[in-house]
């Protein structure tokens, strides 16, 4: 693309790969897009991405009555409505990020969705990952025929009280059990997991007193996947060689399990 005179712009990439560029512009970007491959490339990118979200939040497509409450809870609404009612709002605001690509960014520094002080958490998940789920004889302290002794220990450690760990069965990954370890300083938890086809992903939990907010990212290194995410004082990430869909519904369902 020339960048003193483009002939498209990024605007109208982003709006071509949304399906909101007026017909008579669809010309000359599919004419752009066929003489520049990297571009095409990267559109059919968001475009894979844009289905991923449509089909992962197709279940909220129907209205319901309670859907004002997102909006305006009443009093009256329990404290677990109240934490999905942000959860949702967050999740609304991450896939906006991820479909309109240019602007998820600047939507993800609005002040009630900062990610407080949660920059290292992905990075720590992953050195974790790295450590641990190569080991063959040793990868945690506490295997998963003492699951109750491993939730009891970790809940304590962390002053989570009923601390549950997820169970993943229903998405193909058992449970190999857990260890305590350090999480910005703190007491922190990881549970790691395994499939019949001996991949790996682990779930670490740590504690930051300081923070209000709630928020979810995705983080990349090479290979390794992590889907991240901060409710109020505890901060959670999930981290594999696995796909991103794998990855973002492993996610959903630790966040339901998680205690609030």
């Amino acid at each position: 693309m020339n960048d003193a005179n483009p002939i498209v712009t990024e605007a109208d990439l982003h709006a071509y790969a949304d399906g909101q560029l007026p017909e008579s512009a669809r010309a000359r970007v599919e004419a752009f897009l066929a003489d520049n491959p990297d571009e095409a490339a990267a559109i059919a990118g968001w475009q894979a991405q844009n289905g991923a979200i449509r089909s992962l939040f197709a279940d909220y497509e129907r209205a319901r009555d309670t859907d004002p409450l997102l909006v305006t809870p009443p009093h009256t609404v329990s404290p677990r409505t109240k934490r999905w009612a942000v959860a949702a709002a967050a999740l609304l605001v991450f896939a906006l990020g991820a479909v309109s690509g240019h602007y998820g960014p600047a939507l993800l520094e609005k002040p009630t969705l900062q990610l407080a002080g949660s920059d290292t958490l992905p990075k720590q998940a992953e050195t974790a990952f790295m450590v641990y789920a190569a080991e063959v004889r040793h990868p945690v302290e506490v295997f998963a025929d003492e699951e109750a002794h491993l939730a009891t220990w970790l809940g304590k450690r962390l002053a989570i009280e009923n601390l549950k760990i997820p169970t993943l069965q229903p998405l193909g990954f058992k449970l190999v059990g857990g260890r305590l370890l350090p999480v910005d300083g703190r007491p922190g938890a990881m549970f790691m997991y395994e499939n019949q086809a001996g991949e790996r992903l682990t779930v670490m939990v740590g504690r930051n007193t300081e923070n209000r907010t709630t928020s979810f990212r995705f983080a990349s290194s090479g290979n390794l996947e992590t889907f991240y995410w901060i409710d109020g004082e505890l901060g959670y990430a999930v981290t594999g060689e696995i796909s991103r869909e794998t990855l973002r519904a492993v996610a959903e369902e630790c966040y339901r399990q998680f205690p609030s």
